[in-house]
């Protein structure tokens, strides 16, 4: 048997490193063009999760911690989705990177049933663990790791779980487009009915 945060810790880490490889051999206006009609990107993805890790594992559990300048009450509407042209990638990984770490100390700190508190929250639900907080922000990770895996595809076409892992079928260009417009054919016929 393993323990139960550890294993919660583990598969948080693993869709920050998923989240976090989508970024790998892309130029600056890759990882920050807006993909979607909503303006999903990238950075934008790293860059609200930072907020999200910092927020919970933070003030949650009255843990001080800085916040950067893109997490106040004042900032302008979805700030946090997009990156300006000054903010480098670096400095948002290294952002991201630096809530890792600030998470990490609480996640090891505290015992799962600590108790914490979200204000934002409806009151009904704003007393929370921190067996509760880890499910949520690893839920949160995994599901905008999935669209960066989307985004990413979008971009140029690479798509997989790791770098070491597509969890694909290992098939060509050929096969996909077949497959593809099989996909579309069978959406047609269900259309018609």
């Amino acid at each position: 048997m393993t323990d139960p945060k550890v294993d919660l810790h583990n598969y948080l880490q693993a869709a920050r490193d998923a989240l976090l490889w989508k970024l790998d051999g892309l130029s600056e206006y890759d990882i920050r063009r807006p993909m979607t009609p909503m303006g999903t990107n990238l950075l934008g993805l790293v860059k609200h999760l930072t907020g999200v890790e910092i927020g919970y594992f933070g003030a949650t559990f009255g843990r001080s911690v800085e916040f950067p300048p893109w997490v106040t009450d004042d900032a302008e509407d979805n700030v946090d989705m997009w990156a300006t042209a000054d903010e480098s990638r670096e400095y948002i990984v290294g952002q991201y990177r630096t809530a890792w770490a600030h998470a990490d100390d609480t996640i090891r700190a505290l015992p799962l049933d600590a108790p914490g508190r979200v204000p934002h929250w409806p009151g009904d639900r704003r007393d929370v663990t921190l067996h509760r907080i880890l499910v949520h922000v690893l839920a949160e990770t995994h599901r905008h790791a999935g669209h960066a895996d989307i985004v990413r595809e979008l971009v140029d076409g690479a798509v997989g779980l790791r770098a070491d892992n597509t969890n694909l079928p290992a098939e060509d260009r050929t096969w996909w487009e077949s497959y593809r417009t099989r996909l579309e054919r069978a959406a047609r016929e269900a259309d018609q009915g």
